[in-house]
């Protein structure tokens, strides 16, 4: 915006029309020049000051329009106040700002060259001031969606890591569980053979010498009791390796 405020410094001031008029035209662009580098350094000004500063501005662009309407580029500067309202106001505000530029651009040049060759030449500032902050503003909104959509995407991210998180200690505490069941069945169905086991081995011990004909039953009893402790043993290893 700065070379575009340039090069229409340079216009106006090189325009066969403005000669005549060159110093009051090199003040009244020298004060809008300064007003519009003050809105530009401090914008986070009062609100009704910004507003101060920019109806300001339009109305050293009506007076020198008013010097030689003939002119009719300096109303190209109002281009220039446009942008600087899309910068510093949204929504109402600012289109209000723009249909006033606009207005003003249109009413200004139909009342000094007639309403048919005023409103002829107003067209093209009209459609930079209206078409330029309707670009800055959908480029803002883009930029806020784009915004948005990275916020979202890392939100996800994050989530999709948490559920993994998650995941990972559901199986975890699955395998606690597991390994919880299984110490119970082994507490309660193959220790329980071990220590028959053991048991009946003690009482085959001693029959052998106080009842020998017992001993053969005993054996069988004990040979079950170990078939099926090594099935229960079979079984529980078989579902700790699944």
């Amino acid at each position: 915006m700065l070379a575009i405020l340039a090069a229409q410094v340079v216009r106006t001031m090189a325009a066969e029309g403005a000669r005549a008029h060159w110093t009051a035209y090199a003040a009244l662009i020298a004060v809008y020049l300064g007003l519009y580098a003050l809105v530009g350094w401090r914008p986070r000004r009062p609100i009704a000051l910004v507003h101060a500063y920019l109806a300001l501005q339009a109305v050293l662009v009506l007076v020198m329009l008013s010097i030689d309407p003939e002119l009719d580029s300096v109303t190209a500067f109002f281009v220039p106040l446009a942008f600087q309202a899309a910068l510093l106001f949204a929504g109402r505000p600012l289109w209000t700002w723009v249909g006033m530029l606009t207005v003003l651009t249109g009413v200004s040049l139909a009342y000094y060259l007639g309403p048919f060759e005023g409103l002829a030449l107003a067209m093209s500032p009209a459609v930079f001031i209206l078409g330029l902050p309707a670009l800055m503003v959908a480029h803002h909104e883009t930029e806020l969606a784009r915004l948005r959509s990275q916020a979202l995407l890392a939100e996800l991210q994050d989530t999709h890591r948490q559920l993994e998180a998650y995941a990972g200690q559901v199986e975890e505490l699955a395998t606690l569980r597991e390994r919880g069941r299984l110490a119970r069945q082994l507490h309660d169905t193959v220790s329980q053979l071990v220590f028959s086991i053991t048991l009946t081995s003690r009482s085959t011990q001693l029959l052998l010498e106080s009842d020998p004909a017992r001993v053969r039953e005993q054996l069988e009893r004990l040979r079950d009791t170990s078939g099926s402790a090594l099935a229960q043993l079979r079984s529980l290893i078989t579902q700790m390796r699944l």
